[in-house]
């Protein structure tokens, strides 16, 4: 069984550092993309944003709203994958959604897309 476990969510101050991970578990072969969507308050879950996303190769895809201010980052031996979130503002404030995407588990045929719990971020001004 596939799990997917957010952690390093809190609360920060404008202008400060927070660093999110997220580890895949279970009998996985391979991860295709792994990466994090964030959805504001009083959003609904059909209105999550994309906010960065890596390739098994480290190829990325980093929205244009925090380009310069976060990076992301992934190991593949640990199955983690890692947001480094800098200079960060009350618009940032969100619960962040870490995604695992074309899973191949030991017992699956094909892929399978994955998500966690969320874990919250809120920037106070």
């Amino acid at each position: 069984q596939v799990q997917v476990v957010e952690s390093g969510g809190g609360l920060v101050q404008a202008g400060g550092s927070l660093r999110l991970s997220c580890s895949v578990s279970g009998r996985i072969r391979s991860i295709n993309d792994m990466g994090w969507y964030r959805q504001a308050p009083g959003k609904q879950r059909e209105q999550r944003e994309l906010v960065a996303m890596i390739s098994r190769i480290g190829s990325t895809n980093i929205a244009n709203s925090v380009k310069d201010r976060f990076t992301i980052s992934r190991d593949n031996a640990k199955n983690t994958v890692y947001l480094q979130m800098n200079s960060l503002k009350p618009e940032d404030t969100a619960v962040y959604y870490c995604t695992a995407q074309g899973v191949l588990s030991t017992t699956d045929l094909y892929g399978i897309n994955y998500w966690g719990k969320g874990t919250l971020v809120t920037v106070s001004s």
